[in-house]
């Protein structure tokens, strides 16, 4: 299990996020893009290569993301239209292999799981500081996808704050 960081850049134009891995090394960076038509963000490796672009769908009845590999998109995220009592995605990957996503998402505590199987936690009771979280992601598991599903989920999760 690889455990990151995910904080969120208080005094950036636009969304901006650093990862760091367990040990505070700068491991991912998210660069929103500000002054797009529609939500989207990069996830760049520590060496600026983008490895997974997160861009928001601009005309559907549920408010949804893509996480795009080049020009193929590798999952969608999708808010549910209606969920009482919480907030509710369903995360699509492409060729099969569907992720639920289970917990308190407002509260940054929820757990990806692929056939009953944790893939993800996400937490920020591991964290003191505000606007920050750790992402848990399983020996063997996508990490870059991983860390863009939780990026695209926050987006849609807190929308509602900006």
């Amino acid at each position: 299990m690889t455990r990151y960081r995910m904080r969120q850049k208080l005094f950036a134009i636009g969304d901006d996020f650093t990862i760091e891995d367990e040990h505070g090394n700068p491991a991912y960076e998210v660069d929103g893009k500000a002054f797009s038509l529609r939500d989207r963000f990069e996830l760049k490796d520590r060496q600026g290569n983008v490895v997974a672009t997160i861009r928001g769908k601009l005309m559907s009845i549920r408010e949804k993301m893509d996480i795009l590999r080049g020009d193929d998109v590798a999952a969608t995220v999708t808010k549910a239209l209606f969920a009482p009592f919480r907030t509710k995605f369903d995360v699509k990957i492409a060729g099969g292999h569907d992720l639920d996503v289970d917990g308190s998402i407002l509260d940054h505590e929820y757990t990806l799981r692929r056939d009953g199987d944790t893939i993800a936690q996400v937490s920020k009771q591991w964290f003191s500081f505000r606007d920050t979280y750790g992402i848990d992601v399983a020996a063997g598991e996508d990490d870059a996808l991983v860390l863009a599903i939780a990026v695209a989920i926050d987006e849609m999760a807190h929308d509602d704050d900006k």
